[in-house]
């Protein structure tokens, strides 16, 4: 059939609901995804229908189609430009357009484009779970936002303090949200949007910002309808260009007695194991440690009753400096026989005579640990932070499981099946 029409069913992210958290940019094994300052867009062109994408977006924006003339899809200028999804063609706008049947989908994503030395590249991302441990909690997801039954819902600031060091160029503050008599249950490892007040440069609403919640279950206080979030005030892009991030400053300069529109909340598979006896390693890098902060507060609650028997605690925690960890006081005073904690700081040489570490590092020098969780079905892996350190910690888990007599094709695979290996990075 001529391509002029020729129906595809062409992939589109709804610009309404989507919180910008660079999760289906990540996962595409195509590069069909990108992004600009307002609106993450696919490639018609690249878009293989592999559907890598869909499960891990945390509020279902991804999730979206129309019935296109191949040659009239939408372009990824016109995406970028959109407020909203278009509607659906009609049938009879179809009609007129010359449209024959839908093309189907490829059966199958193309294989990796080999390297120089005519090996695949690794991808760190394929090995992240899309799904949660078994014995996780059910989440709740989307009860507020633009395509629920309300907007948003208002929280009252409660509480805001710094948790870095005064002095250094990490700004990270400790937020306290409340939501008085309205419900917003939320479980560890799950995140929520912020809406800042104003518009952007074109005259539009800010869209909301994604921050993972640090608090557990039951609240940043115990019973308290609650929840705590870990901000880095942005004053830079990943390049080291001056920027001035428009939701993380105004979430920083909060006032107590303040009040914010949140949305959420979202997250279905990077949630912790209710299983008691389940080990867990964390692996993160600055606000990165929101969401261990939260499965280390509900296990240390939870560990207060007699009768709770609680799996092994690991974190790898990285930052450039002492200084710049967030929570580093409060991480010194937990019990050693609770939580094993290894730090890594990439900026110390020449300070102290310490060489430069990351967290990949760290976890090479905990090889024989790290290898005997591996192998066991109750233990479970969570990475969070920036995207650059994604491909250093899986690379790091392959090679002790290697060095462990260990085949990373296997365990990689059963991590990923069963939800024991869960990467958030952005």
């Amino acid at each position: 059939m001529d391509m002029a029409v020729t129906v595809i069913k062409q992939h589109l992210i709804d610009p309404e609901i989507c919180i910008r958290c660079n999760t289906c940019e990540t996962m595409c094994p195509v590069g069909a995804i990108t992004h600009d300052s307002r609106n993450y867009v696919v490639d018609a062109a690249k878009c293989n229908w592999c559907n890598a994408c869909i499960s891990p977006c945390p509020t279902g924006s991804i999730d979206n189609y129309r019935r296109m003339p191949a040659a009239r899809a939408y372009t990824l200028d016109e995406q970028l430009g959109w407020d909203s999804l278009p509607a659906e063609l009609s049938a009879e706008q179809l009609a007129e357009a010359g449209a024959g049947t839908v093309e189907a989908a490829p059966a199958e994503a193309p294989a990796a484009v080999a390297d120089a030395t005519g090996q695949a590249p690794f991808q760190a991302a394929s090995y992240g779970a899309t799904l949660p441990p078994w014995s996780a909690a059910h989440p709740y997801t989307n009860l507020y936002g633009p395509k629920a039954a309300q907007p948003f819902i208002t929280a009252t600031v409660a509480g805001n303090l710094r948790v870095t060091e005064v002095g250094t160029e990490y700004d990270t503050h400790h937020i306290v949200l409340d939501f008085g008599a309205l419900p917003f249950p939320v479980l560890e490892g799950q995140s929520i949007g912020i809406v800042p007040p104003g518009t952007d440069a074109n005259g539009r609403p800010h869209h909301a910002r994604q921050y993972s919640v640090a608090s557990p279950r039951n609240g940043e206080r115990p019973g308290h309808n609650n929840l705590s979030l870990t901000v880095k005030r942005v004053l830079e892009d990943h390049q080291g260009r001056p920027v001035r991030g428009v939701a993380s400053n105004f979430v920083c300069d909060l006032k107590v007695g303040d009040t914010v529109q949140v949305i959420g909340p979202f997250g279905t598979s990077f949630l912790m194991p209710n299983h008691p006896k389940s080990h867990i390693v964390m692996i993160c890098t600055g606000t990165g440690s929101a969401p261990m902060r939260a499965m280390t507060e509900w296990r240390r609650r939870q560990r207060q009753s007699a009768q709770f028997e609680g799996g092994r605690l690991m974190l790898f925690f990285g930052a450039r400096s002492q200084q710049e960890l967030p929570y580093f006081g409060p991480l010194q005073s937990l019990p050693k026989d609770f939580i094993d904690i290894n730090f890594a700081f990439s900026r110390m040489n020449g300070r102290n005579g310490q060489p430069r570490k990351y967290v990949q590092d760290a976890m090479r020098e905990r090889a024989a640990d790290l290898a005997t969780l591996l192998a066991d079905p109750l233990a479970h892996f969570y990475v969070c932070g920036l995207k650059a350190m994604e491909e250093g910690v899986v690379l790091a888990l392959r090679d002790i499981a290697h060095g462990a007599g260990l085949e990373w094709d296997t365990v990689g695979a059963t991590l990923k099946r069963e939800g024991r290996l869960h990467l958030e990075t952005y």
